[in-house]
């Protein structure tokens, strides 16, 4: 009788099986780990199965009323409510209660209890920003404004910069390219629009503002994660690791947008080639400006702190007419251009002028820095809804028409109804705005509690939703000393 040869270690089929059961028992020890991690995750209290659950149900609730609104008859077509005067009535009121809401909250000392520290660009100014510009939007669609097109085109643009501006700060500060993270930004941009796209059978591109905010997002943590390899790996210094990232995300935009390769975006649609091309720039402007926030930062400090009453007037002065110069640059070789396909082509390059222009003026004084107006921080915190929504409850039928409710206030009808008409339906678009984003928060919440919980980083993880407290807005880089890790920890 023949005897078993002996497998060796090196014969093939005995590398096949060792590979098959590694792979066995990789796949088991995931499943078991994923399995515990669903199980741990659906006995919180908070964040967990039952409020995740229960999210879903109020988003569904949100959804039935939206497509209600959006079918909602009867309604006229949007072109018929052109109304300019209305436009600045609107506007006229939001000042008023910008005034109503306006508060100071003076500068908290600095660490080790210093001089207070300057902050531009804070939370609370920057959801204040975002506030107005989104009132803008909203009632330049519902009145029809078309001679502020160019001006809404760069509250669009800001929009995006503030995609990069605010996303480099906090990948410089925290370094966190976590899975958690990635996750949490990506369904707290996209889920309700995408939710919205499907169940009302709305082409994705209706919310174009959506799909640029996350390719922004993205292109801004790789360039990023590239910058953060560049230090660590390479040991360059913070400057020339942060800058070479800055750079080659500059050389990956101009070679995809200046070239044949822009064409790409028709295979989505032309809206897509379009938007994206208005947009090219402004995510990237935005890391560009994140880069020199800390430079910004010692700016400000030198000329608004409290050191010097003489240089902090003349610094007022020359930021204030300093903007303002940017801003009439900006319109008179450009914003002034009544047709927008001869705007367009500019747009890109130029929008950054009003941009820098705004910010210096509303930055202009350290009393003004320290201000902020409630009312446009709370339009700010739900802009994305709003975004959204406004197609299908402020106005309907996927933003072509405006919505009668109250009696009398059709295209034929008085000022007076259809203003009480506009008020009515944005009493419920706002509220439902408000209510879509706090269930997206904890959507969002509790699906990366979820993804700690099957990847075991429970306690090391961060699930922030945004990036920054007041404070943390001037400190977010690391730009103030200079210095990298490896050169700190050379000395």
């Amino acid at each position: 009788m023949a005897t078993a040869k002996p497998i060796s270690e090196d014969d093939p089929q005995n590398k096949t099986f060792k590979r098959q059961r590694s792979s066995a028992l990789f796949s088991a020890a995931a499943i078991t780990m994923s399995l515990a991690g669903l199980k741990s995750w659906s006995a919180q209290e908070k964040n967990g199965l039952k409020d995740f659950c229960l999210a879903q149900a109020k988003v569904a609730a949100i959804l039935a009323v939206a497509h209600f609104g959006n079918i909602y008859e009867p309604a006229y077509p949007r072109n018929d409510n052109h109304a300019p005067v209305m436009f600045w009535v609107v506007n006229a009121i939001l000042l008023v209660l910008t005034l109503a809401t306006w508060s100071h909250k003076p500068s908290s000392p600095g660490r080790g209890g210093g001089p207070p520290r300057v902050v531009i660009l804070g939370r609370e100014q920057t959801e204040e920003w975002k506030g107005w510009m989104q009132w803008a939007f909203i009632f330049y669609h519902y009145y029809r404004v078309y001679y502020v097109y160019n001006e809404i085109r760069v509250f669009v643009s800001a929009y995006v910069w503030m995609t990069g501006f605010g996303n480099f700060l906090y990948f410089d500060k925290k370094a966190d390219f976590s899975i958690e993270r990635f996750v949490s930004m990506i369904l707290r941009i996209n889920y309700f629009p995408l939710l919205l796209s499907y169940f009302l059978t709305v082409p994705l591109e209706l919310y174009y503002v959506v799909p640029l905010h996350t390719t922004g997002f993205i292109v801004t943590m790789i360039t990023c994660y590239v910058g953060f390899l560049f230090e660590n790996k390479l040991g360059w210094s913070y400057w020339k690791s942060r800058s070479a990232a800055v750079a080659l995300s500059l050389l990956a935009h101009v070679l995809f947008y200046e070239t044949s390769a822009v064409n790409f975006l028709l295979l989505f649609s032309k809206e897509y080639h379009f938007r994206f091309q208005s947009d090219k720039y402004s995510a990237w402007m935005g890391m560009a400006c994140g880069l020199l926030w800390g430079k910004i930062g010692e700016y400000m400090q030198w000329a608004h702190g409290f050191e010097n009453d003489s240089r902090r007037q003349k610094a007022t002065i020359l930021q204030f007419f300093g903007g303002v110069v940017l801003i009439w640059i900006w319109y008179a070789l450009f914003g002034f251009m009544q047709d927008k396909y001869s705007y367009n082509p500019v747009h890109p390059y130029v929008f950054i002028l009003p941009v820098i222009g705004w910010l210096m003026i509303r930055n202009c004084s350290r009393y003004l820095t320290e201000c902020h107006s409630s009312v446009l921080e709370f339009l700010g915190r739900n802009t994305l809804e709003t975004y959204v929504l406004q197609f299908h409850l402020f106005m309907s039928h996927n933003v072509q028409y405006i919505p009668v409710v109250v009696p009398g206030s059709g295209p034929d009808g008085t000022a007076r109804m259809k203003f009480l008409n506009m008020l009515l339906c944005g009493s419920v678009f706002v509220t439902m705005a408000v209510w879509a984003r706090k269930n997206t928060v904890v959507t969002q919440l509790s699906v990366v509690d979820l993804v700690k919980n099957i990847r075991g980083t429970v306690d090391t993880s961060s699930t922030e939703v945004a990036p920054a407290t007041k404070e943390e807005t001037v400190e977010l880089t690391k730009m103030e000393s200079g210095m990298s890790d490896v050169e700190k920890t050379s000395k």
